[in-house]
């Protein structure tokens, strides 16, 4: 049975995990705003991310706690990725003021 410090790092292994994976799909969809994709194109990007970010997790779950499925990692993995969800919203609330704000200026200065 690991010790609480063990759990402790194991969580926050968890929570990186998740907010990689989370970032990795953000990244996936900024991709698609860039360049449009038919529906099958789509589909098959899934398909393989999930796939990937099944592999992924299952060997960070194999090495932080031996392969058991520990429910700490579970929480940690989906606190990782609401974590991540919320500072990538307020990056884009941040971004989107910023740009405003230049905007602005750059009309007035015109």
């Amino acid at each position: 049975m690991p010790g609480i410090e063990e759990e402790m790092m194991i969580f926050l292994a968890a929570v990186f995990s998740g907010a990689i994976v989370r970032l990795t799909y953000r990244c996936i969809s900024c991709f698609r705003r860039i360049v449009k994709h038919r529906r099958y194109a789509v589909e098959a990007e899934d398909l393989v991310f999930w796939t990937g970010a099944a592999i992924y997790l299952f060997v960070q779950i194999y090495h932080t706690s031996d392969g058991s499925i520990r429910w700490y990692f579970v929480l940690g993995v989906v606190v990782g990725a609401v974590f991540m969800t919320f500072f990538l919203n307020c990056l884009e609330k941040m971004h989107k003021k910023i740009y405003v704000y230049k905007k602005k200026e750059f009309q007035s200065k015109a």
